[in-house]
């Protein structure tokens, strides 16, 4: 582990010293009691597992009873519970309880201690990571200060997902809060930078990156501010993106900008900071009027030139669940008169500025030398294979459909193979004659699990690719003597292309 004031040196925000000191001796006793994201799972099992999700705080303290150390510490940062000192001292040793509480780990009450902040184990793909945050409400009810730092919540879980891993040299985490997405980007980059304009969440990063002994440069500031005229392989953000009036009650979530204002920032911005090749894994939220496509209101945020651009939008929400949601989400009570008045401002805004759906999901950009195109849709169905692996392919397949768009030899010429993860689906109905054919699919049984669907020709045609068979051009005219003239007129050369073009986008027929 690196030594705890050289790795402070590093940092811009001495607050973060006392917590950061007490890592060393913190990861020793996290290790020695197993309080890792298997051993967790393996204690407690699955119902206990699945119940500390849910917020029900019975079944988990239940399964932990029996589990020595570890129940303690489950008890600590999981439940929030208060804790005998001498069961605390011992599940923490060698960190002193005093130490603890002088770091601002802990809270001391008489002969008990409790957890002043949450520090839980998440395993993202790359073994255990330990993660700091502040206390949320999950499972004591509490209202949320407008400096609070957010841990492992469902957005960022979401972008974890979703985030390519494969091997890049610099990262940008902008909006780092509790360092989650940069300790993930540790494992796949060479260098990490975070950022943050909230110094509380710097010095909760801080004490995260020092738990799991990582390297990574924070930086305070706005926005992209701190990373002004420096480049980068790939920015990930999960920043303030919620969609509602131009204020801050929270710094996890509220931009300062009216509506998806800092959506359109982080999209419109994020092209200039893209090393060559460089790309972006972005979460983003946008209005939705009447009369108004959504497609279009995104493109409208990107540059004309520069920018390869895939946007998922994964939900739609309706005005009202939005902001009930959003009150929650702040440990707010939609009941209470405060909430209430805040429902009603928020909804006034909406009203006003004729916002009848708010969406929300993935923005994936890559740095090109040309045009901007840009492919929007909707992902609204589910799966359950992570984004991040998928979005790395779709970024080499619309490389190599614009090759096709500049020299549609290039379609012509190539092999194709049907993936063993792409199925044929036939759908009938029962008629007077039997059964009557209505649709036939074919669909992916990975990723996102696109589906198109195909004629009797298109069938025939992806029966007959094979890695080391007919180039398209060739089976396109055995495809015309069996379905069409006899030979290959141009309206069915174009049908073709458009179908194999539209296939390989979705990953359901791939170049050999």
């Amino acid at each position: 582990m690196p030594d705890a004031p050289n790795l402070l040196a590093a940092r811009t925000d001495t607050a973060a010293a006392p917590l950061v000191a007490l890592c060393p001796g913190l990861r020793t006793a996290l290790e020695r009691a197993g309080y890792d994201a298997d051993t967790l799972l393996a204690v407690l099992g699955p119902a206990a597992h699945a119940a500390l999700g849910r917020s029900e705080p019975v079944p988990v303290r239940r399964a932990a009873r029996a589990a020595g150390d570890l129940g303690t510490l489950i008890a600590l940062f999981l439940l929030h519970d208060d804790v005998p000192a001498a069961a605390a001292a011992a599940a923490l040793a060698p960190v002193e309880l005093a130490d603890a509480v002088a770091a601002g780990l802990l809270e001391r009450d008489g002969d008990a201690v409790r957890a002043a902040l949450d520090l839980r184990p998440l395993d993202a793909g790359a073994g255990t990571r330990w993660i700091i945050s502040d206390l949320d409400d999950s499972m004591r009810r509490r209202t949320l200060t407008e400096e609070h730092v957010l841990g492992v919540g469902h957005a960022s879980l979401s972008l974890l997902r979703a985030t390519p891993t494969d091997p890049a040299g610099t990262v940008l985490d902008l909006g780092t809060g509790c360092g989650v997405q940069a300790v993930h980007a540790t494992s796949y980059a060479g260098a990490v930078t975070a950022t943050d304009v909230n110094p509380r969440a710097l010095a909760l990063a801080a004490a995260t990156c020092a738990l799991n002994g990582l390297e990574v440069e924070l930086l305070a500031g706005s926005w992209f501010e701190p990373v002004a005229g420096r480049r980068f392989d790939r920015i990930v953000a999960n920043p303030p993106f919620v969609v509602g009036p131009a204020r801050v009650e929270h710094t996890y979530r509220d931009s300062g900008l009216a509506l998806d204002g800092a959506s359109e920032l982080v999209i419109s911005t994020a092209p200039e900071l893209l090393a060559p090749g460089g790309t972006a894994a972005l979460l983003a939220a946008w209005v939705h009027r009447d009369g108004e496509d959504w497609r279009a209101r995104v493109a409208s945020w990107l540059p004309a030139h520069g920018v390869d651009a895939w946007v998922v939008q994964r939900d739609v929400a309706d005005p009202a669940l939005y902001v009930g949601t959003w009150l929650r989400d702040a440990g707010l009570d939609p009941r209470e008169p405060e909430a209430q008045r805040r429902a009603e401002t928020w909804l006034d805004v909406f009203a006003a500025d004729g916002v009848t759906g708010i969406g929300f999901g993935f923005v994936y950009l890559r740095a090109i030398d040309g045009p901007t195109e840009l492919l929007a849709e909707d992902l609204t169905h589910g799966f359950d294979d992570p984004l991040g692996p998928e979005a790395t392919a779709w970024f080499e397949r619309s490389a190599w459909l614009r090759a096709v768009a500049a020299d549609p030899e290039v379609a012509w010429n190539t092999r194709f193979r049907v993936p063993d993860t792409t199925a044929l689906e036939r759908v009938a109905l029962a008629g007077p004659d039997g059964w009557e054919p209505l649709v036939a699919r074919v669909h992916r049984g990975d990723g996102p699990r696109w589906q198109h669907e195909v004629d009797e020709a298109g069938i025939a045609l992806l029966a007959g690719m094979r890695p080391d068979g007919l180039a398209l051009s060739d089976l396109t005219e055995l495809l015309a003597l069996a379905h069409g003239s006899g030979e290959t007129t141009p309206e069915f050369a174009d049908a073709v292309l458009t179908l194999v073009t539209g296939l390989v986008r979705h990953g359901l027929v791939v170049p050999a």
